[in-house]
């Protein structure tokens, strides 16, 4: 039976990206669930987690690998000359990542303390942990390499069309991570299915672990000036990469605000999150819309946990595709803030599926009259009464919580 728990991670710095966000709860939840704990982290910050032993781990400084990396770095800054593609073509991976794949390994040499499982939490498309971890067979038959997205980047869904130079080395990696670790996990049922059509060797030891709830005291509850909590309020939180437009979802409000003009007063669109490939988009629309609100980058994770829970309605905003196999991370967050999510996703998508098909509050990203429509039943839910807009999935509040992760790790 599993007692014990050695985690590699890259981050636990919830500030840094969604990715460590939902690494950080999952780690707390595991131990919650009652399992012994290590966490081994390359954050390389003094970051604590309450009641939970961490290990920064250091990193090498008297590598080649290190070296390489920072002369390169001063190359690249002063004669504007990138390298990278081509070394990464020819070895799979910069000159950085071997060092810090190298430093996390050592560090993982020296620890003792003999755990029933290890696992790796990665972000981004890094994976160090898995990559230190496959370089040390003595730890394969413990071993469960937690894949969070899809991974190399070729193997995103459209519209997402990103080949790497490096790309054949990265498949090598990933089918050896596939074939070696005992176990693998994935947040989502979708992306186990979509990472299996690629590695067969997922679909015989994947399981699913969803982004976890994890219980978070926000430290200062103070609404920021372009908040109104008696508003009906309808945020979207998180980075709007080129892939994910928010015209349709504007537009959208817009219409509603043209069929409903009384509605002027009350109702507000937040939009929070880096968007520099929106820019121009977004100013033109914010010029005419002054219920429109954006922030163009990073907010505290405090305040925005904080505007979660006190909106009427959270956006879950994903790509125009034919899937999304993707869990985003505040999906356990909207659950948590119990108000009704907007879901804007493709037909096959994960937040759709786990809504089930018979959510009413769905729409493609760029149907606009649809958004439009259901902005507007919302609103006049809100008017009646905005507990009306209450989510209540206690069947998804258990499947992201603490009992449902202990009964799928006791099952191993």
């Amino acid at each position: 039976m599993i007692k014990k728990i050695l985690i590699v991670v890259d981050s636990i710095n919830i500030e840094d990206s969604s990715g460590s966000k939902a690494n950080v709860a999952l780690i707390n939840n595991l131990h919650q669930a009652g399992f012994e704990i290590l966490v081994y982290h390359y954050t390389r910050k003094d970051i604590q987690l309450q009641h939970i032993n961490t290990f920064s781990i250091p990193e090498i400084k008297s590598s080649l690998n290190y070296v390489l990396s920072r002369f390169f770095r001063i190359v690249n800054r002063n004669l504007k000359i990138n390298f990278a593609p081509f070394f990464e073509k020819k070895l799979g991976f910069s000159f950085t990542f071997f060092n810090d794949v190298k430093s996390i390994g050592q560090a993982l040499k020296k620890q003792s303390f003999n755990p029933d499982l290890i696992l790796t939490l990665s972000k981004g498309a890094s994976f160090r942990p898995h990559y230190a971890v496959l370089k040390l067979p003595q730890y394969h038959n413990k071993w469960m390499a937690y894949v969070h997205d899809p991974f190399p980047f070729h193997y995103y869904p459209r519209p997402y069309n990103w080949v790497e130079p490096s790309f054949e080395k990265k498949e090598i990696f990933f089918r050896a991570v596939s074939e070696k670790a005992k176990y693998s996990a994935f947040p989502s049922e979708l992306l186990k299915e979509w990472m299996s059509s690629y590695f067969p060797e997922f679909k015989k030891t994947g399981i699913v672990i969803p982004h976890q709830n994890s219980k978070y005291e926000v430290q200062n509850i103070s609404f920021p000036t372009y908040f109104d909590p008696s508003k009906f309020n309808l945020l979207h939180a998180g980075n709007l990469m080129k892939e994910r437009s928010p015209e349709g979802l504007i537009k959208g409000f817009k219409v509603f605000l043209d069929k409903n003009s009384e509605a002027k007063n009350d109702a507000r669109l937040i939009l929070l999150g880096n968007a520099e490939d929106h820019v121009e988009m977004l100013d033109s629309f914010t010029k005419d819309l002054a219920e429109l609100y954006v922030h163009n980058g990073n907010k505290p994770f405090d305040e925005v946990y904080n505007l979660q829970k006190n909106v009427s309605v959270n956006i879950i905003l994903e790509s125009k595709s034919e899937i999304s196999p993707f869990l985003p991370a505040k999906f356990p967050h909207c659950l948590e803030a119990n108000k009704t999510i907007l879901s804007l996703a493709p037909y096959y998508s994960e937040t759709r599926r786990l809504l089930g098909h018979e959510y009413e509050f769905w729409a493609e990203v760029d149907e606009v009259e649809k958004i439009a429509s259901l902005i507007e039943k919302m609103y006049q839910l809100w008017k009646q009464n905005p507990n009306n807009l209450l989510l209540n999935r206690n069947d998804l509040d258990q499947y992201v919580s603490v009992d449902y992760l202990r009964d799928t790790i006791n099952k191993l």
